[in-house]
């Protein structure tokens, strides 16, 4: 079996979204991710008819952070729990208390910021009910995401075993 192609990085990671202007606004206006393409589906690849708006915003790494406006077909939109599902983007240490600051004057729900050792982080909820967290690196945090040194495999199998004693 031949090995799988390697990964080298996102091009675009999508969620839905209810309104696609309100989603311009959050993502473009207030995070100054700009707004890189926009385009109407009307039929899917198995020829059914739809109309769908995807829209990709770009990312300083030159990823995407994409949304489907899919208004003929409902989705449970809630605010969602940072564990369940939430994006992080990488900022510079010192944009976190301006953003945080600018985040609370627009009345944008916002928390922080959050020490988590290898990485400051702030966080903000998305017209949608998504977070979205802006995060900036500590000086430890290469050494912290070196799983040569921070053995994640070991803690990874732990609690495997953990989960099993406790069923």
């Amino acid at each position: 079996m031949d090995a799988p192609a390697p990964v080298r990085a996102f091009h675009h990671v999508a969620y839905r979204c209810s309104d696609s202007g309100a989603t311009r606004r959050f993502y473009e206006d207030f995070l100054g991710l700009p707004l890189a393409e926009a385009f109407v589906i009307e039929q899917t690849k198995t020829g059914r008819s739809t109309s769908v708006l995807h829209s990709f915003y770009r990312l300083g790494d030159g990823s995407f952070l994409a949304f489907f406006e899919v208004p003929d077909s409902p989705f449970p939109f809630k605010a969602q729990h940072d564990f369940d599902l939430h994006v992080a983007m990488e900022v510079a240490p010192e944009a976190l208390e301006p953003m945080l600051a600018r985040g609370r004057a627009a009345g944008i729900e916002t928390r922080g910021p959050a020490d988590h050792g290898a990485m400051r982080s702030i966080y903000f909820r998305d017209p949608d009910g998504y977070v979205v967290e802006l995060t900036a690196k500590t000086a430890s945090h290469d050494a912290a995401m070196d799983p040569a040194r921070n053995k994640a495999r070991d803690k990874l199998e732990a609690w495997q075993r953990r989960k099993a004693t406790a069923a």
